[in-house]
């Protein structure tokens, strides 16, 4: 992913997958793009909800605790021209 939504939560009554499903809808009224990836901090990320309807969450060590990048996932591979 190039580009994404940045998402702060810090409320300790929100489940991840509700913060995920808040992120979700903002990134989706931005671009008019459903979201498709959203990585977590490692602390925040458990194997018990590896997706949140439809979109893959990843644990990462860049994510700050309490915020998602939430975006699309770059599928294209970049090929070097000859």
């Amino acid at each position: 992913m190039k580009e994404g939504l940045l998402w702060f939560d810090n409320d300790p009554n929100h489940k991840l997958a509700d913060k995920v499903k808040q992120a979700a809808v903002r990134y989706k009224v931005r671009t008019q793009c459903k979201p498709t990836i959203c990585y977590v901090n490692v602390d925040d990320y458990s194997d018990k909800t590896p997706k949140v309807n439809g979109i893959v969450l990843r644990p990462s060590i860049t994510v700050r605790p309490n915020y998602l990048w939430i975006g699309v996932e770059n599928e294209a591979k970049l090929t070097k021209a000859a």
